[in-house]
């Protein structure tokens, strides 16, 4: 039994592109590349109406703003979209709440979601439980990073060697570094 039924195909897909920083778009282009290519893979599924949202480019998940998502909740709410397209199911959000959210409302008007390990139904129970475990996976691996990052910087600042931005007006100096001396 396929997945994706003539009622997936009667609506739109949508691709939704993403990429956290300015950084990973100035140097990740292949990332970038294998995202938009979702588009000729959805028309070889059977898709007519493509559309790519992609206006959370150099957006962070974990940022407030984020017109493109919030773009495709409204047209998985009216009803106009099919499927969602992404490289990996659980980049589409990062946290558990928009998570959540995306896969009750494509369950509630049959949206499938596609990455490159499969073609999920949220209706299905076996789909939202992998579709689940990828979600937390993919908060857990945020919270690791956001752990790792903040130790460095603990560590860096413990040997003296943390450096900030200073703010404009102001002049970084070198100071010589205090030494201990014993009595």
């Amino acid at each position: 039994m396929t997945k994706i039924t003539q009622e997936h195909l009667k609506r739109a897909a949508c691709v939704y592109v993403r990429q956290s920083s300015v950084d990973q778009l100035q140097n990740n282009s292949k990332s970038r590349r294998r995202q938009y290519a979702l588009a000729e893979k959805a028309r070889g599924l059977g898709f007519s109406d493509v559309m790519v949202i992609d206006e959370d480019l150099g957006r962070s998940a974990s940022g407030i703003a984020r017109p493109g998502f919030e773009k495709l909740l409204t047209l998985i709410c009216d009803g106009k979209v099919g499927a969602v397209f992404a490289i990996e199911a659980s980049r589409l959000a990062r946290n558990g709440r928009d998570w959540h959210t995306l896969q009750e409302l494509c369950a509630l008007v049959n949206t499938v979601l596609l990455d490159e390990d499969g073609i999920y139904d949220p209706r299905h129970p076996n789909d939202r439980l992998l579709l689940g475990m990828k979600g937390t996976l993919s908060e857990l691996e945020l919270s690791l990073l956001r752990q790792r990052a903040l130790e460095a910087i603990r560590c860096k600042a413990a040997r003296g060697e943390l450096r900030s931005i200073v703010a404009i007006g102001y002049v970084r100096t070198t100071y010589p570094r205090p030494r201990l001396t014993r009595p």
